[in-house]
């Protein structure tokens, strides 16, 4: 009878187990939530409204719903490119939305950060103080004017423009001095009368328009490259994070393909989300009337303008941001990996 009992207790721990193995390996199978590893995936961003498909792809919900239940989101906003381009080369965000001029500059320096998709075309005005005697890109002559941060889209993007009138950046009255500031510090100063004039991303130069503070002097649709159609604001990921996650990545580049929709189709619902983001990243969010003149300087695609780029990339050399760079030019090739945004195009 014992031996009985001792077989029989032994025959069901086995078929217990075997079916709590085929348990495990159905779920497994099935990609449920519960079989997969927790992950954080930390998101970089600026706190402009030229990022406004992060912000959108955040408040819908459209980033959690893609990434996963499994995936712990988290989200860091940054002043300016250069910020950004830092803390993703040493490893503090994964994947992001930033402008491509400090990208650029961090891969001839790091080579360890990829360019995969765009998100806004345009979206920076040069604003003139009331009183300063710019009205045109000519009157810069001996005038200060502010830009972000140095080596930003926005100051290649304002030498573009220098050019384009026969004129230089230099430290001295006779061309345009430039300053680095925030774009806040920058509303401020134009308001005190300590600089001339601004070339920012939106929403800071239609603030400072609305505010009778200054005037706009060159559109969105003028500023150089292409008149406006340049890449301002594009999705970069960390090599680290594309080779261990490109799943992950390209739910990144699916949810900003969601946010551009949404905000096409329902710009007035768009507002309030953009506002409320801003709030979270900063403290104090925008008017809706303010929110809908700047989104009104976008043009949102998923598209990447690579010869806009190599023109921007030529001005940094120029400028001395990038340096030892051969008789052969600047090899931005390793740049880029669209190969995720090529599977969503072709609808893989």
């Amino acid at each position: 009878m014992f031996k009985k009992a001792v077989f029989s207790s032994l025959a069901i721990i086995l078929t217990l187990t075997l079916l709590s193995g085929c348990g495990s390996s159905d779920s497994g199978n099935n990609g449920s939530s519960s079989s997969a590893s927790p992950i954080t995936v930390r998101i970089g961003l600026l706190k402009n409204v030229t990022h406004a498909p992060a912000f959108v792809a955040i408040k819908k919900g459209y980033l959690q719903e893609r990434l996963g239940a499994n995936a712990k989101i988290e989200v860091q906003g940054f002043n300016n490119g250069s910020d950004f381009s830092t803390a993703m080369a040493t490893g503090q965000i994964d994947i992001g939305y930033v402008g491509p001029s400090p990208v650029i500059n961090q891969y001839v320096r790091s080579k360890n950060i990829k360019i995969l998709s765009g998100a806004n075309n345009g979206g920076a005005v040069l604003v003139a103080r009331k009183g300063s005697g710019v009205t045109s890109v000519k009157d810069l002559a001996g005038k200060l004017v502010a830009i972000p941060t140095k080596g930003s889209t926005n100051e290649i993007s304002l030498r573009l423009l220098l050019q384009e009138q026969g004129l230089k950046a230099t430290t001295d009255k006779s061309g345009a001095q430039l300053i680095a500031m925030a774009p806040a510090d920058t509303l401020t100063a134009m308001k005190q009368g300590q600089i001339d004039a601004a070339l920012l991303p939106e929403p800071w130069g239609t603030q400072i328009a609305n505010e009778g503070i200054g005037d706009i002097a060159v559109d969105w649709d003028q500023i150089p490259p292409n008149k406006g159609n340049y890449p301002l604001t594009i999705i970069v990921s960390s090599d680290d994070f594309l080779k261990k996650h490109r799943d992950l990545a390209k739910s990144v580049l699916l949810t900003n393909e969601d946010a551009i929709k949404f905000i096409k189709d329902s710009p007035a619902d768009t507002y309030s989300l953009v506002s409320d983001e801003l709030k979270e990243l900063t403290g104090k969010g925008l008017a809706p009337e303010l929110v809908k003149a700047a989104l009104a300087h976008l043009s949102l695609t998923t598209n990447i303008d690579q010869d806009a780029l190599k023109t921007m990339a030529q001005v940094a050399v120029d400028a001395g941001y990038i340096k030892d760079v051969g008789a052969g030019g600047l090899d931005l090739t390793g740049l880029y990996d669209l190969s995720l945004l090529e599977e969503m195009q072709e609808g893989k």
